[in-house]
């Protein structure tokens, strides 16, 4: 066990759209990641997906609407549902999601990553 300051942590994450491991629980994920800009549009078949927002704007968008986040707001993308992130200029997310899913669902390409790396000890710590 061990606590982790998310803040902090963010701080250390400069990459866009490289999702972090900062805690696991009952087989689901907590991940960071500093998005910037749009992502790829994708679907995940079998997982939903919470995006909570730590700091800045997250624009999710669906194919008929987009739903706007602002700071500590969340938003549950459930499974199947087509969807594309986008954070203009730049937002701190938290995701909750199955440790199995792939962040960009049904979609291969740059952004996409099999096995996120858990945070470093030092990436927590102030």
């Amino acid at each position: 066990m061990r606590k982790v300051d998310v803040l902090a942590a963010f701080e250390r994450i400069t990459e866009p759209w490289d999702p972090r491991v900062a805690a696991q629980l009952n087989g689901q994920h907590v991940r960071l990641a500093r998005l910037r800009g749009a992502f790829v549009w994708h679907r995940h078949e079998h997982e939903d997906e919470l995006f909570y927002v730590v700091r800045g704007q997250l624009r999710i968008e669906f194919r008929d609407r987009s739903v706007e986040l602002g700071e500590n707001e969340l938003l549950v993308v459930p499974r199947g549902v087509e969807h594309r992130p986008v954070a203009e200029p730049e937002a701190l997310v938290m995701l909750f999601e199955p440790a199995s899913t792939v962040n960009t669902g049904d979609v291969r390409n740059e952004h996409t990553v099999r096995e996120p790396r858990r945070l470093d000890p030092e990436e927590g710590r102030q």
